[in-house]
């Protein structure tokens, strides 16, 4: 390897090892979090069997009025959300604030009974979804997961250009050398590196929509300013100040959506047919099920007298995905959005956060990306091993620097690029680039390990 070419390795690998010290720790508990994830609805139905599954019959369900009396009855508050049976085998879920917080009660749709209750977004799979997204601790956790998700497609852009082959076989796509061994370690953490980066790249990318500053300034982008709708979609009812996101959970394509508002009998026009009366829950989700909207939709209830009835479903299929609002005194549909009514960028937004979430293409899509994560996890572990064996004794063991401290800023140069698509990651990459500074100061060649 010329001198030129040895500078551009030894930079690279530099940022390399930022990247690897900064991530690693992350993608281990994105992988382990985010593969247990996958598989949320079966683990779900499983850890609560007792709870959420009924023994289906032909005898024909109690109305879904009388279910949420049956809730009430076991649960004293307001019910804000009322899910029907997603199959003849599903409990009903009546979703209850009360002092005490606020609850999932389930009740047997064909005998009105309560079947138990689950803290509402505390069940399982839900601790294991705010792990994932680190939600527990706060909007600065969320931040840093947005600066981790930056880092990790530097980290697997920079290891394509350590594999690549350069004339070499071994190291490549064979692992040579026995277990114990350094070159092994090495091998394996390039030959496991270069089959799973490119998921690496594609969740770090399609879990962006989700971070605190790029999600939300590309949502504005992708969505127009009508009302926060999707460009396309036309707007011509009463609109409320108050988004969908607040009132139930939504697609990322509609979260800065303002809800539509009801028009109360005395406000009304004379000639309006608007009842004088609210339809009622059992009039709203027969309605919901006259529009088609797919098996497993939810039904927010209207929280004040300009409210409406909101039914969403958001199912493995995004096809099916589809947003209805109904005036609660006259049932007539104020506003119904699917999946086509999104703009280009916001549709493939939806596709990358459906396929990372392992819906969009059933089984296989949560098998493949199940074994992506464990081959994260395997990544990171060879990794540790390796900078172990591999680092001089108390010391960090950062690579060597190059021989022209011009090549580091060549490098930072390239990667800059990316900080400015991502700024959360660029203020990350200054304050490295400072601290990487530091350590060349303060005698980085002391610290430096013997080549790869």
């Amino acid at each position: 390897m010329s001198g030129n070419a040895q500078d551009l390795y030894r930079a690279v690998w530099r940022w390399h090892f930022y990247a690897g010290l900064i991530v690693i720790p992350f993608l281990v508990s994105l992988a382990v979090t985010g593969g247990l994830y996958l598989f949320k609805d079966e683990i779900g139905q499983w850890w609560n069997a007792d709870i959420v599954r009924v023994e289906a019959q032909a005898s024909p369900a109690v109305s879904p009025e009388q279910q949420v009396t049956a809730a009430l009855a076991a649960q004293p508050g307001e019910a804000f959300r009322y899910v029907p049976p997603a199959s003849p085998a599903h409990a009903a879920e009546v979703d209850i604030a009360s002092e005490a917080g606020k609850q999932a009660v389930h009740v047997d749709p064909y005998s009105g009974e309560v079947t138990g209750s689950l803290p509402y977004r505390g069940s399982l799979m839900w601790v294991v979804r705010y792990l994932h997204s680190l939600n527990y601790f706060g909007e600065a956790a969320s931040l840093i997961i947005e600066i981790v998700a930056g880092w990790a497609i530097l980290l697997v852009l920079t290891g394509i250009y350590l594999w690549w082959p350069r004339g070499r076989r071994g190291g490549v796509v064979s692992v040579r050398g026995k277990p114990g061994k350094r070159v092994f370690w090495r091998d394996l953490h390039a030959v496991t590196g270069i089959l799973v980066g490119g998921f690496i790249l594609f969740l770090a990318i399609t879990g962006m929509p989700w971070s605190t500053v790029w999600g939300s300034k590309v949502n504005e982008l992708a969505n127009g300013h009508n009302f926060g709708y999707p460009d396309g979609v036309r707007v011509n009812v009463p609109m409320s100040e108050v988004r969908l996101a607040e009132h139930s959970d939504t697609s990322w394509s509609l979260k800065q959506a303002q809800l539509p508002t009801s028009t109360p009998p005395e406000a009304a026009p004379a000639s309006s047919e608007t009842g004088a009366e609210p339809i009622g829950l059992d009039r709203a989700v027969a309605r919901f099920d006259a529009l088609g909207l797919a098996p497993g939709y939810a039904v927010n209830l209207p929280g004040s007298a300009q409210g409406v009835y909101t039914g969403s479903i958001y199912p493995d299929d995004l096809g099916h995905q589809r947003v209805v609002h109904l005036d609660q005194y006259s049932g007539e549909a104020l506003l119904d959005m699917n999946y086509a009514d999104y703009g280009p960028l916001g549709r493939g937004l939806e596709w990358g956060i459906n396929v990372h979430l392992g819906q969009q293409y059933g089984l296989a899509n949560q098998l493949i990306l199940a074994l992506a994560c464990a081959g994260i996890v395997l990544l990171c572990v060879s990794s540790g091993v390796m900078w172990w064996k591999r680092r001089p004794s108390g010391r960090l063991g950062v690579p060597p620097e190059p021989g022209d401290p011009g090549r580091l800023r060549g490098v930072l140069a390239l990667l800059a690029i990316g900080g400015v698509i991502f700024p959360l990651v660029g203020a990350s990459m200054l304050v490295m680039a400072l601290v990487d500074s530091l350590v060349r100061r303060r005698g980085g060649r002391g610290t430096a390990v013997a080549g790869r």
